[in-house]
């Protein structure tokens, strides 16, 4: 591998099922028990707030039963130890990552742990349940939903993404299905400006075909594995 300096790693529903969380869409297209379209999109919210925020609720409480796992922990270690520029972008809205320890890190789909005012934009760190019309802290508009990015909605810090993946030397993706854009696209932009791509996936993904690398095994023994062979140079 050529000299690498600049890294940006793509996790997905893949390293976080090992920790016991539910993949986002199951093998039988459903998330939890309900249909994707039923709890992740701005209608279900308007047409049936009561289940979403309920729904979002028992995500956020189940959270306190799971820890993170050897691949969050590698991650981890990489950015304490990695001298150069690291960006850990996670479509997952868990926060395992951060519980690990990482801390040059994204959600683009949003957390589970934060709460997003409708009516001000504001968003806060939150625990609780949050039933429909919580008011804001901020505004007091009773207009607090989950700070989740819902199908059809733009998904966080894109520019901020865009310009880690046209100077990455590395782009690695780890546990995703390669089926959800623009997560989807990210290899083709870093393979396009002349990065190295590594895929770390329990199958091969909808995108394996762009990926230099790919290897298939469990995220808590490839991740690790990889993060010490880099670290060791």
């Amino acid at each position: 591998m050529p000299d690498i300096r600049n890294i940006v790693i793509l996790t997905g529903a893949g390293i976080s099922a090992e920790s016991g969380l539910a993949t986002f869409r199951g093998p039988d297209g459903l998330w939890e028990g309900h249909r994707v379209e039923d709890v992740c999109t701005p209608e279900a919210l308007a047409r049936n707030p009561e289940l979403v925020h309920r729904f979002y609720d028992e995500r956020r409480a189940k959270l306190a039963e799971v820890t993170p796992n050897a691949a969050h922990e590698a991650l981890a270690e990489l950015d304490h130890q990695w001298p150069g520029e690291l960006l850990i972008v996670t479509q997952n809205v868990d926060d395992l990552h951060e519980r690990a320890g990482a801390n040059r890190m994204l959600h683009m789909h949003g957390e589970l742990m934060s709460a997003l005012c409708a009516a001000c934009g504001a968003s806060k760190l939150w625990h609780d349940p949050m039933p429909p019309g919580t008011a804001c802290p901020f505004c007091n508009a009773h207009s607090l939903r989950p700070d989740i990015v819902f199908f059809g909605e733009m998904p966080y810090e894109m520019e901020r993404i865009d310009a880690a993946l046209r100077e990455a030397d590395l782009f690695v993706s780890i546990g995703t299905s390669g089926a959800v854009y623009p997560a989807a696209g990210f290899v083709q932009t870093a393979r396009h400006v002349g990065a190295e791509t590594l895929e770390l996936n329990l199958d091969p993904s909808a995108g394996s075909i762009y990926f230099h690398d790919t290897r298939i095994g469990p995220a808590s023994v490839l991740v690790p594995e990889w993060v010490n062979s880099l670290l060791a140079g």
